[in-house]
Parts: C-alpha cells; sequence; structure tokens
C-alpha cells in the first residue's frame, strides 16, 4: 500500500477488543515522545500493562533515529515521517505447567518493533522540533502486515490520538489466527490488507522454545516456480538496499550462509532495517538462526557484551543494522563492515557517489571490501587510496557504499542475472516499477541457488511408505542418519551437481564444511528432519487407514500376526493419548476408530489361549471393549485405565 486508506473513527464508541485473539497478531501498541529533560517516555501502552519499566524503556530507545541520522530540513515548519523496524531479546517470566515444573518454552523471545516515527520541525517550538513514535509490536515478523498498517495507525494517532490505538486494536482482535505461507485479507476500517505471510519453516528459532513445539507447525521445503514467499521479509528490497555493489551480493549470500557476524550501516533507521531485511531475505528457504538486529543501538543491552569482545576473540554470529558511526570504533573487531543507502542532501555527513549508470559495479580487488570506480579520474584514485588506508573509518566524515571484508567468495557473481536488470533513470515512479521488476529476478536467483545448494541434504529427508503387498504395522524405517565426515567424502566423490560447480570455484567443498560448523546448519537440519518425520507418519498412517485388514491377516503367520497386534495396539495408545493432550490431528478420530477395528480384528483370529493372555492386562483389555464400530474417546473411564500406566503393554 502506498498510502493509507481513508476512514473515519467514531471517537464516542468503546470499542470491543479481544485480547487473546490480539496477541495471535500483535502483543501491544505504544505511543513514544521525545522529551527534552527526561529523554523517551512511552506516553501510551494499548493493551495496558503489557511491559515492566526496563522494557518500556528499551523499546523507547528502539524506535528513535540516532541524532546522526536525523533528517534535516532548512524549512521553517516541516513533517518528516519514516517507517522502520527493530527485534530486541525479550526475557519472559517461567510459568509453572501442571506437574509444577517450570515451562522453558516460555523464557524469551524476539520481540520485532514496527516504528512509525514522525519529526515535526518548527522554530517556534522549544529547540525547534518534537519527536514522535507509534510502535506496534509483536512476536511475528509479518513485515508484510505491520509495514501498511503502520501507514494507517501512524497518520491516524497523530489525528485523533491515543484513541487510534484502541480502535486498531479491536480491528486486528477480528482478524482470523495468522496462516503462516498463505495469502490473507484482513480488513482495516474500510480497507483490507491482502498480504503474503511468510512459510513456518522460515521462523528463527528463538532462545527456549522447544523444538518439538517448533516442529508441528514446520511447513514442508517444497520449492517452485510459484510467486509465493519462501522465507522472511519477501517484499524487501534487495534491488535497493545494495543497488551501489550489486556484484557483492553473492559475497554476502555466502557470509551470512556460514554465519559471519555483519554490521551494516547507514545513514537512516529505514535504510539500515531494510538492508538487514533483505539480507535476511537472500537465503532462503533456509531457517536463518544468526541473530539479526534490523535497527540497532547502544542502549540494546547485548551492547555491552559485544563492545566487550577483545581483538583475537571470535565475534558473535550476528547482523547489526546500525546509522551511528560510533560503531565503527566500539564494535571495531567484527570482521565484515556493509556500508549502504545515501545521505540526504542536508546531512552532515558528505556522500560519495561511486554509482555507475547501470547500478552494476566491478569486484573487491586482493580482498579489500570497497567498490571500484567504472571511469577513471584522479578524485576516484585518491578517493580509493583513503578507502585503503583509513578502512571502514573513512565513513566518519563521508558516507560510501562499500564492503570491507578480508573474507575470500567462493560463489563467482551471475553477471548474466546483474546484467538482466533494469537500469530505472531518475523517475522516482518508474524507479519504483521498476524495482519490483529487479527484486524478482535477484530472489528467484537466490532461491535457485540456495536450493542447489542444500540439494545434496535431500537423501536424509528422504521418506518411504509401504511396499505394495507389504503389511503396514510395522515401524516404519529410520531416516538415514547423517554424519558430518561421511556427507563431506560423499560429496566431494559425486559433486553438489552442476549448478553448483558452474557457479563456484574449485574450493566448494570448504564452504559446505563452513556451513556444517557454522550455527545456521543444525536448527534448519533439525527442522527439516522433523518435517520429514512428520510427513513419513502421514504416509503411513494413510496406507493404514486403506489397508483391508482381513485380507491382510489372511497371508500372515501367526507369529506376525502376533506382532500387528501388538504393532496396532501402540499405535492405538498413542492416537488416544494425542486427542487426550488435545494434539491430534484432525483425522484423529478416524483413525483411532479404524485402529480399534483392526485390533478387534487381529484379535479375532488368534487361539483361545492367546487370547486369554491378552486379555491378562487390563489396558489392552480395554482396547477391545466394546464393539469396534464405537470405539472409546478421550473422557471415557476404560481409555483413562488404557493410558494411566506410564508403561505400554507387553
Amino acid at each position: 500500500m502506498s498510502r493509507s486508506p481513508s476512514f473515519s473513527v467514531r471517537t464516542e464508541v468503546s470499542p470491543s477488543v479481544d485480547s487473546e485473539s490480539l496477541q495471535q497478531w500483535v502483543v501491544a501498541f505504544c505511543a513514544i515522545r521525545f522529551d527534552l529533560e527526561q529523554g523517551q517516555l512511552v506516553e501510551e501502552c494499548y493493551p495496558h500493562g503489557c511491559f515492566s519499566h526496563d522494557e518500556e524503556l528499551e523499546i523507547a530507545y528502539s524506535s528513535f533515529p540516532d541524532s546522526v541520522s536525523q533528517h534535516q530540513n532548512q524549512n521553517r515548519s516541516s513533517i518528516h515521517d519514516c517507517i522502520f523496524f527493530f527485534r530486541i531479546l525479550r526475557h519472559l517470566k517461567k510459568s509453572l505447567d501442571e506437574k509444577g515444573v517450570a515451562d522453558s518454552s516460555n523464557a524469551s523471545k524476539f520481540l520485532y518493533g514496527y516504528v512509525f516515527n514522525r519529526q515535526r520541525h518548527d522554530e517556534r517550538l522549544k529547540r525547534g522540533g518534537e519527536q514522535k513514535s507509534v510502535v506496534i509490536l509483536s512476536y511475528s515478523p509479518y513485515s508484510s502486515v505491520f509495514r501498511p498498517l503502520l501507514q494507517i495507525v501512524g497518520p491516524l494517532f497523530f489525528d485523533i490520538g491515543k484513541k487510534a490505538l484502541e480502535h486498531i486494536a479491536a480491528y486486528v482482535s477480528k482478524w482470523p489466527a495468522p496462516v503462516p505461507g498463505k495469502v490473507m485479507d484482513l480488513p482495516i476500517g474500510n480497507a483490507t490488507l491482502k498480504v503474503n505471510l511468510p512459510p513456518a519453516h522460515s521462523f528463527p528459532v528463538e532462545g527456549g522454545v522447544s523444538f518439538e513445539e517448533g516442529a508441528s507447525s514446520v511447513a514442508p521445503f517444497l520449492p517452485n516456480s510459484q510467486p509465493v514467499p519462501q522465507g522472511l521479509f519477501h517484499d524487501s528490497d534487495i534491488f535497493g538496499s545494495f543497488r551501489g555493489i550489486l556484484l557483492q551480493l553473492w559475497l554476502l549470500w555466502e557470509l551470512l550462509l556460514i554465519g559471519e557476524p555483519m554490521l551494516i550501516i547507514a545513514p537512516t533507521p529505514p535504510q539500515c532495517c531494510e538492508a538487514v531485511a533483505s539480507l535476511v531475505s537472500l537465503v532462503a528457504p533456509l531457517l536463518c538462526s544468526v541473530d539479526f538486529r534490523p535497527y540497532f543501538t547502544i542502549h540494546d543491552p547485548v551492547f555491552a557484551r559485544l563492545n566487550s569482545v577483545q581483538e583475537g576473540e571470535a565475534f558473535p554470529p550476528m547482523i547489526l543494522g546500525v546509522t551511528n558511526v560510533f560503531f565503527l570504533k566500539a564494535l571495531r573487531n567484527i570482521p565484515h563492515i556493509v556500508s549502504v543507502g545515501s545521505p540526504s542532501p542536508n546531512s552532515n555527513r558528505l556522500a560519495l557517489t561511486t554509482r555507475s549508470s547501470t547500478g552494476r559495479v566491478s569486484g573487491r580487488p586482493e580482498g579489500i571490501g570497497f567498490q571500484q570506480l567504472k571511469k577513471f579520474s584522479p578524485s576516484s584514485l585518491l578517493s580509493a587510496v583513503r578507502m585503503r588506508r583509513d578502512g571502514p573509518l573513512c565513513l566518519m566524515t563521508e558516507h560510501k557504499e562499500a564492503i570491507w571484508s578480508t573474507y575470500s567468495a567462493t560463489t563467482k557473481p551471475d553477471t548474466s542475472i546483474l546484467n538482466r536488470l533494469i537500469d530505472a533513470g531518475v523517475s522516482p515512479r518508474v524507479e519504483e516499477s521498476m524495482s519490483v521488476v529487479n527484486n524478482e529476478i535477484l530472489r528467484r536467483h537466490f532461491l535457485e541457488l540456495m536450493t542447489n545448494f542444500l540439494a545434496p541434504f535431500s537423501p536424509y529427508f528422504r521418506t518411504s511408505t509401504p511396499s505394495e503387498g507389504s503389511s503396514p504395522y510395522v515401524d516404519p524405517p529410520s531416516l538415514p542418519p547423517f554424519n558430518a565426515d561421511e556427507f563431506l567424502s560423499s560429496l566431494s566423490a559425486r559433486g553438489p551437481g552442476k549448478f553448483i560447480l558452474k557457479r563456484m570455484k574449485s574450493n566448494w567443498l570448504d564452504l559446505y564444511r563452513r556451513f556444517l560448523n557454522g550455527p545456521n546448519f543444525m536448527p534448519w537440519f533439525q527442522r527439516r528432519r522433523a518435517v520429514a518425520e512428520q510427513e513419513q507418519d502421514r504416509l503411513w498412517r494413510l496406507a493404514r487407514m486403506k489397508t483391508d485388514i482381513q485380507q491382510l491377516i489372511s497371508r500372515l503367520p501367526e507369529l506376525e500376526i502376533v506382532d500387528s497386534f501388538s504393532v496396532i495396539e501402540r499405535l492405538l495408545l498413542r492416537e488416544i493419548q494425542l486427542q487426550q493432550s488435545g494434539k491430534s490431528g484432525i483425522d484423529s478420530m478416524a483413525t483411532s476408530q479404524k485402529l480399534k477395528g483392526d485390533l478387534w480384528a487381529v484379535f479375532s483370529v488368534l487361539s483361545k489361549d492367546m487370547q486369554q493372555l491378552m486379555l491378562s492386562n487390563p489396558e489392552r483389555a480395554s482396547l477391545l471393549q466394546p464393539s469396534p464400530e464405537s470405539p472409546k474417546l478421550p473422557g471415557h473411564p476404560l481409555i483413562q485405565v488404557a493410558v494411566a500406566s506410564s508403561t505400554s503393554p507387553q
């Protein structure tokens, strides 16, 4: 949405807000004022009491541009709005489960803050102006939802005040629950937000979140040519963010892939957070487990730890988006620095224009991270010499789009992709539409690159189904075990495929080794294994539903019939336990009914002595009562007896 929909709000009517439904999307709406004497103050927070005083301070500090990046305007009276977002770690109080044990799944979560900041310059005001921010706080990285929502709630708040927060919250609380990976129509006033939500498998694994809990909602990894989101921030502006250093996108992709720490510095918060979001989107459909901070300030509690990293000590895998050049000195040990964006004409930092007419630049010579000029000139030569001599500290005086890194990339830039990009010229309207085309070209290419890079791992996620004529009432085979050394040895022998060999140097195996040792591999691999195991379980459940048990047992010897009875019994008990815990699927009732009938059918063909032996176990006897046509579901006393024991019947 390019502009906020116009709609009226009846402020005399108190809105009705469903708090539980609201929490599915939004934690809170806040209005924050920059006070000259007291600093940042949270004026309004709806719903009330969501955050502690320390949490409010952290949110407030992250909701305003640094003074060095504030918009400068010479007009006597003007208004400047900007939208950006931040990501902070929120430590929650541990709740107790039914047994009184602390629930570690709620220990901490990343909180996303989507900010509408307004700077009003007016000579009649003290210090010539004022600042306020409206912030939407959520645990979900739904930028495609909250950015257009900010375009509504931000201006509305400055029109009618805190009532805007309550009324927008009422609209949001009436939205259906979010469905990851789907297109959703979300009504807001007399408008509708049509949004694409990122797939569940792309959500970062957060501190304290149990893997079992997260795996249940993971979508299978199915790369295809359809224009659907494959990862986070699929609507970010890759081309606009890195237009001056497009040839270095493959280097940046590789650094994020292996989890190298990066500092991304830009003149304004919207530029730095857009660059961080674009970079994260490059590795889709890989689950990005690197801690990324789209807009990072010195007030973040993590800063003290990062500032204490000594020379030679490993820097934690993080991507930090900043606007304050102070970080160039404070975090001098971070190994990779990326400078993007353009300062406003009135900024006190100079802009060095080094972009060619095509938006494409040449590579870094000898691993020195700076942009070469396409055309030679004495001034450009002097600038290049200063960049070599001063390093990233040259950004203290003049802004340049450049990269400082000693890392030698394995992946070669694909110039055929760059040649397809369209130079939009200077018209803002044409440039916006061409950026959409360019972003689609870049996003499709890196999706294909990432998919082919991950392809050698596919055998470890390969599912199986019962062969024709065999019994599905056996334990499914386990997925192939993974060993990093064996994988690398096998990959070295067979190769990664033509696509990767064509686009990478001869040391491509080292990149796989770095990926295996980095922070992204294991969370992604475990998530994918969970998806594969769930899919295999689904396929075997389906096979059991289709199996004619009478026909099957007529071909089995007695020993295999007894084994089938034990497997069916175990499967039925598991289904009942899932139902009682509320974790069963929509077909669970039909599955348990089928298993109950199959258990009864197998029992009926056993010898009398074997039947008596089976009935000697009370839990087993309860499963065989009453008739198979009406199996007992959770809540029936007999079934409660069946699951009361901590061990399965033998």
